[in-house]
């Protein structure tokens, strides 16, 4: 899976974000190995109110993938860091996420931190909608596909908030690690981890709020990623997102897109221009789904967009 996707318009310039961590002296510690209970906290968030009462950890906590969904065997998932994975997760990145050359990696990231400007200032309204929901409150955040983290701006500056950001490209991280410094993120609470929408390296219910941007258009496995997503989430937290579906049928966009879609996965790195992702995200088991639908001049075909929040 790769979590990001270009305009082919724009000879990917409008592009989908979605997306070897250093150790930390405190907070979102690895496991290895380790059969310790994990102590979770499962007091219930409201949508009110997304404060935490006990700070759930980040460990990466050991879990196993069904058989049966990834046709090999049980393995136990541990924290995949950029640096250095361990072998099992490697082989689930390559199984989501073949392998790119080490030139098309830094090219890609490249491409993606200087030619979104004006995709990002278009869906800036959009996003400042949506992510007025995270800012300043002290929340444990997991961004998917966190690309070179254009969405940090918009809440992770408030005291307190931690940020865990996955993404398969590791050539993405200074670019991450970057914006989350503009955003006045201490260094200490964001961690970059080399990882696949969808098998998440996060313990069960022990993050406030997923952010996932441009996303679902890239990655393998629609259903399997929201699955992760819900399984991360505490009782009452959020799922931010913003993504481009399929046009209506019937219609010329829609028509152009089935025509240009095998040329934007080549292109923009697995990016599908006609998946119907609103309804994947209705239908995937969320208590409550604010849904709302925009179109952006700087994407082209990559329209429209379905923008909202999903409740857990």
């Amino acid at each position: 899976m790769n979590l990001h996707c270009a305009s082919l318009a724009a000879t990917i310039s409008s592009v989908c974000s979605i997306n070897e961590a250093t150790h930390k002296s405190r907070t979102l510690q690895k496991r290895v190995n380790s059969d310790a209970p994990i102590k979770l906290s499962t007091e219930f968030l409201s949508h009110d109110s997304l404060e935490p009462t006990t700070k759930p950890c980040f460990c990466g906590r050991r879990h196993f993938i069904e058989a049966a969904t990834l046709g090999t065997t049980l393995f136990p998932i541990q924290p995949s860091r950029a640096t250095n994975p361990p072998r099992e997760y490697t082989a689930l990145l390559k199984k989501f996420h073949p392998p790119r050359p080490d030139w098309y990696e830094e090219f890609y990231a490249s491409v993606m931190n200087s030619a979104t400007k004006d995709y990002e200032a278009e869906v800036a309204m959009y996003k400042s909608q949506i992510f007025g929901n995270l800012k300043g409150k002290g929340l444990r955040i997991l961004e998917i596909g966190i690309g070179t983290g254009p969405n940090l701006s918009y809440y992770a500056s408030g005291s307190g908030v931690e940020v865990v950001g996955i993404d398969p490209n590791p050539k993405m991280e200074k670019y991450a690690r970057s914006s989350a410094a503009s955003a006045g993120l201490p260094t200490s609470n964001f961690e970059f981890i080399q990882a696949v929408g969808e098998a998440i390296p996060l313990s069960d219910a022990s993050v406030d709020a997923v952010v996932g941007t441009l996303v679902l258009c890239s990655v393998k496995d629609v259903d399997m990623t929201l699955k992760e997503v819900r399984r991360v989430l505490r009782p009452g937290g959020l799922y931010v997102f913003v993504e481009h579906v399929a046009a209506k049928d019937g219609t010329f966009l829609k028509f152009m897109q089935r025509v240009l879609d095998p040329l934007q996965q080549t292109l923009a790195d697995g990016c599908h221009l006609s998946r119907e992702t609103g309804n994947d995200i209705s239908r995937a088991g969320f208590s409550s789904v604010e849904l709302n639908t925009a179109f952006l001049s700087s994407a082209t075909f990559i329209n429209p967009h379905a923008y909202g929040i999903a409740y857990k």
